[in-house]
C-alpha cells in the first residue's frame, strides 16, 4: 500500500522479516532513550548486543543489567561517533561480526536556532554524526549481511525529514538524507534476505529535546511517544516489511497531511511553529 503522495510510509509490496531469530544487534546511541529501548526489546527476546556511545557508564549499567536479566552475551563500545577514530573502530566491530544480524543506526542529535548564529563547529558534528557514521557504519555491515544472505538495517531518522525544518536547517537537512540514502539502499538490497527501515519518529520523550534546547512544554501531550513505543513499533514494522516507517497514528497523520499541501506553506509554518517554541525573533 502506498500513501502520501509516494512518500510510502508503508512501501510497495511487504517482505516480512523474522526479528524474533536475531543473533546480535548493533545498536548506537544505546545508553539512553530510543537506542536503549532497543536494547531492551531485542534483549528480551534473546538477542545478543553490540552496545555504542560516548557514555561508558551508563553503557556498563544497561549491559550489567540486561545480561543478569535476559542471558544474553553484550559488548560494550566506547565510542565518538563524530570523530573519524570512533567510526572507523565501530565499522570495524560490525565488518568482522559473522553473527550480526541487525544494525540500528540510532545515534543522533540537532541543533536548533539560527543558522547565522549557530556554532560551525557543532553543525559539521552533526552532520558527522547524523550522516557519516550512519554511512560508515551500514557500509561496514552490509557486504557481510548480503553474502549471509539475511539480516537487516534500521536508519533512525525523523518527521523532520520529510520537508525543509527553518531554525532545525541543519538537523533536517540530515535526515532528508537519511530517508532518500535508506529507501534507495533498500531497492538496491530487494531480494536479497537483507532489510533496511527508516524509522521516522515525531516528538519522543528523551533527552533529545533538552539537548537541542526546545521547549517541549509547549507541544501538545497527544504529539509524544515514548521511545519503548517506538522501538516496539519499529520492530513490528520491520517484520512486517516496512521500508519507511512512521511509528504512531498521530505522526502518519501529521506526515500525511503535510504531504498534500504546497512545500512553500509546510515550510512557512514550520518556520512559525519553531519561532514559538525556541523563541526566536
Amino acid at each position: 500500500m502506498v500513501r502520501d503522495r509516494g512518500r510510502r510510509l508503508w512501501y510497495g509490496r511487504p517482505m516480512p522479516f523474522d526479528a524474533t531469530e536475531l543473533r546480535r544487534a548493533l545498536v548506537t546511541g544505546a545508553s539512553a532513550g530510543i537506542g536503549a529501548a532497543f536494547a531492551h526489546q531485542l534483549a528480551a527476546e534473546g538477542t545478543d548486543l553490540v552496545l555504542v556511545a560516548r557514555n561508558a557508564e551508563r553503557l556498563d549499567a544497561i549491559a550489567q543489567a540486561l545480561q543478569a536479566e535476559h542471558g544474553i552475551e553484550v559488548r560494550v563500545l566506547r565510542a565518538d561517533l563524530t570523530t573519524a577514530e570512533g567510526r572507523r573502530l565501530v565499522g570495524d566491530a560490525a565488518a568482522d561480526d559473522d553473527r550480526l544480524d541487525l544494525l540500528v543506526n540510532n545515534a543522533g542529535f540537532g541543533t536548533a536556532g539560527r543558522f547565522a548564529t549557530l556554532d560551525a563547529d557543532a553543525e559539521e558534528r552533526e552532520i558527522q554524526l547524523n550522516v557519516l557514521a550512519l554511512v560508515r557504519l551500514t557500509r561496514a555491515a552490509l557486504p557481510g549481511m548480503l553474502a549471509r544472505g539475511g539480516g537487516a538495517i534500521i536508519n533512525v531518522s525523523s518527521l523532520a525529514g520529510f520537508q525543509p525544518g527553518p531554525f532545525n536547517a541543519t538537523y533536517g537537512a540530515t535526515k532528508a538524507y537519511v530517508n532518500s540514502f535508506s529507501e534507495a539502499l533498500a531497492e538496491e538490497v530487494r531480494g536479497s534476505g537483507v532489510r533496511v527501515q527508516v524509522l521516522c519518529p515525531g516528538f519522543t520523550r528523551t533527552e533529545f529535546q533538552e539537548r537541542a534546547g526546545i521547549d517541549a512544554s509547549r507541544v501538545p501531550a497527544f504529539a509524544w511517544m515514548t521511545a519503548d513505543e517506538v522501538a516496539a513499533e519499529s520492530l513490528r514494522g520491520l517484520r512486517g516489511g516496512s521500508v519507511v516507517f512512521v511509528p504512531g497514528r498521530a505522526n502518519r497523520a501529521t506526515a500525511s497531511f503535510t504531504g498534500l499541501l504546497p512545500r512553500w506553506l509546510v515550510t512557512r509554518a514550520l518556520g512559525a511553529s519553531a519561532k514559538r517554541f525556541l523563541g526566536v525573533s
